[in-house]
């Protein structure tokens, strides 16, 4: 296709690697390495051009399951891969292995790089998704409902105070997020400031200890990718019983997930953090 598109059109069509991509539109047969992205394509309509998945894409369900499954995030089945004949691959900077990203490239597939670390990265993601496969005026309707949102948001939080949290994503060893990933910038939307506050990694594995948690005012257990539940704080109030009121465990799809799962991940933090305000009985 001859670069003739205005810049803007350009943009949309810009991936996270800085690819300008040519629209496939209804000839693109896509498989996602990505399981929020395999949700926002089936919302844009095109669970029809979904030829692949991960197997941990489980939304939208039940019509995931009509999906075939092409392997995990970081592990290809790749005869199941070229059995799907997929024109695009969707991958993830933080998700994806570089090397499988360049042996997909290699093998001659259209790589498509995402990479949000801004909640309103979303927006762009939105309109290259909906550029590169013809359906533009449903990620313009997402972009407009994620606006609504985002703002809503944005008003009641201008009030809450800051509030400093310790986000735990796996155990043995224990790890958390540094502030310059999606998670932390999700938080930082109702003033909380994920710590350590200076890591140089962005999942850095902590020492969880009385040092570190006197650092937090909250101990968010995600129920993702570690599937911390409520025996998992019962453990860590044992463990650390002057810290035990800190615990929280935090749906991990609504606050990790971008794509158009971000529409029900905003309501549901500002709810999160309104509940647990109540629970502390603060203001927020």
């Amino acid at each position: 296709m001859a670069e003739t598109a205005t810049a803007p059109e350009r943009t949309a069509r810009t991936d996270a690697s800085g690819v300008v991509h040519t629209p496939a539109g209804a000839a693109a047969r896509i498989v996602s390495l990505v399981p929020s992205i395999t949700e926002l394509l089936f919302d844009l309509g095109l669970g029809d051009q979904l030829v692949g998945r991960t197997i941990f894409c489980v939304h939208p369900a039940p019509q995931v399951k009509a999906v075939r499954s092409v392997g995990g995030t970081k592990a290809l089945n790749w005869d199941k891969l070229k059995a799907a004949r997929p024109t695009h691959v969707i991958v993830n900077i933080d998700e994806t292995p570089k090397e499988l990203a360049d042996a997909l490239g290699a093998a001659g597939y259209t790589v498509v790089v995402t990479h949000p670390v801004e909640v309103t990265d979303n927006i762009a993601l939105f309109r290259l998704m909906g550029a590169l496969f013809g359906r533009a005026a449903e990620a313009e309707a997402l972009v407009d409902a994620f606006n609504r949102a985002l703002a809503a948001l944005t008003d009641a939080a201008r009030a809450w105070p800051s509030r400093s949290v310790l986000y735990l994503i796996w155990r043995e060893p224990w790890m958390t997020i540094s502030r310059d990933t999606y998670i932390a910038r999700m938080l930082a939307l109702v003033n909380w400031l994920s710590v350590p506050a200076a890591t140089g990694v962005r999942y850095p594995v902590i020492d969880l200890d009385e040092a570190l948690l006197a650092e937090a005012d909250l101990v968010l257990f995600s129920t993702e990718p570690f599937p911390f539940g409520d025996r998992h704080l019962a453990a860590f109030g044992e463990a650390f019983p002057r810290h035990a009121a800190k615990a929280r465990l935090i749906d991990a799809e609504m606050v990790s997930w971008y794509g158009s799962r971000v529409l029900k991940g905003l309501p549901y933090l500002a709810a999160f953090a309104t509940q647990t305000a109540l629970a502390a009985g603060t203001d927020r």
